[in-house]
């Protein structure tokens, strides 16, 4: 069976149970093409039974696609006070927050590009780490390894930091009393 005749056989049945799964018809739609895209890239010579195939790929998709939507509706509960906006905080905490940031930053692009993928997908995108894994193409011990040096790199930085920042403050201090 080809791709067209594929699609033609089992387009209802996918549509309708992505619809039954999601309810909403657009991400049903964009849910539908997902399962063929998937279901055209794949080999599909030894299966036996093609409906029971596709529709297996259906229900994944949608099951990963419900929890795609609960982990958002959970972080957004989580961090509501985030999106609160910074209308209700005090200007001297939204500033400090703005800082920390951008410290962070700093911090990120002093790691190496390789190690600052692996902290970034993990950390500022909450991937697992087998997607990591997988979006790098490295073993799963790599991963693993990746992130432990950067956080630990970025330990460094940090405890070099405050150091520094003490080192600033006593001479602060020092200038302030010879005054």
């Amino acid at each position: 069976m080809d791709d067209r005749e594929l699609f033609e056989t089992y387009s209802r049945d996918v549509y309708r149970t992505c619809y039954y799964m999601v309810h909403n018809a657009a991400d049903a739609e964009d849910l539908c093409q997902d399962v063929f895209i998937a279901a055209f890239r794949s080999r599909r010579e030894e299966i036996v039974n093609l409906k029971a195939w596709i529709m297996r790929i259906t229900v994944n998709h949608c099951l990963n696609h419900l929890k795609r939507g609960r982990m958002v509706k959970l972080k957004v509960e989580d961090n509501r006070h985030l999106l609160a906006g910074e209308a209700n905080k005090p200007v001297d905490r939204i500033v400090e927050d703005r800082e920390t940031a951008g410290e962070w930053a700093v911090y990120l692009e002093r790691l190496p590009v390789k190690i600052r993928m692996a902290v970034t997908l993990r950390y500022m995108h909450d991937f697992s780490l087998s997607d990591i894994s997988e979006m790098l193409s490295v073993p799963l011990g790599t991963t693993k390894s990746r992130l432990y040096k950067g956080l630990r790199l970025m330990r460094k930085m940090l405890e070099k930091g405050e150091k520094e920042g003490d080192y600033e403050e006593t001479g602060r201090r020092a200038q302030a009393s010879v005054k």
